[in-house]
């Protein structure tokens, strides 16, 4: 790599660190070119010299939230066995990533697409995020005839929107009032979901 590349990868990153805090912090509400560009320490016209606008350095902090957020699933279910069990703890860690950061979540499912980028992959990205993730024990699942594809489709899309569904209540209202209420009933969902029951 060049000189000039580590230079603009350096300087990427820079921004991309500051929208990164302004997202965790106080949502999409608080971003904008002056915002970003005061945090990272550099003129908003520099911005312009590395990214085409915001939404594309939103749609690159998408990727590295994802990235985030995987790799915090990962420490959190290395120890479960393959199959509908370890789907339902990869379900857990999500729903906990996203209770820390909830600037995350309103970013990727609260927000309208078009203020969050004009970019097709951003919403693909977002929508497919939760099976992504699972994706290797659904595959478990199948080959082991553990599940039909039919039975693993409607789990999936029941998982995908009872977990969307939740967060944005208690996230959003605070019901129920405690974590404590919450993750029992989360518990109890993803039982009934999983038919682990």
């Amino acid at each position: 790599m060049s000189n000039k590349e580590i230079q603009e990868q350096r300087m990427k990153g820079y921004f991309i660190q500051a929208t990164k805090e302004i997202l965790k912090g106080e949502g999409l509400k608080s971003i904008s070119v002056r915002n970003i560009s005061e945090r990272a320490g550099y003129s908003y016209a520099t911005l312009y010299n590395y990214f085409k606008d915001v939404k594309d350095l939103i749609f690159e902090c998408v990727v590295d939230f994802q990235d985030e957020c995987e790799t915090f699933i990962k420490s959190e279910t290395k120890k479960y066995e393959p199959g509908l069990i370890k789907i339902k703890a990869i379900t857990k860690a999500y729903i906990k990533y996203f209770i820390q950061y909830p600037g995350i979540y309103e970013l990727f499912y609260i927000e309208k697409t078009t203020d969050l980028a004009h970019k097709q992959p951003t919403v693909k990205l977002i929508h497919n995020f939760l099976n992504k993730l699972c994706e290797e024990e659904w595959q478990y699942c199948l080959n082991n005839k553990i599940l039909n594809s039919a039975e693993a489709s409607v789990m999936k899309e029941t998982l995908h929107y009872a977990v969307i569904g939740a967060l944005i209540i208690y996230i959003n209202r605070r019901q129920p009032a405690t974590y404590k209420e919450f993750s029992i009933i989360v518990e109890s969902q993803l039982n009934y979901i999983l038919n682990l029951a």
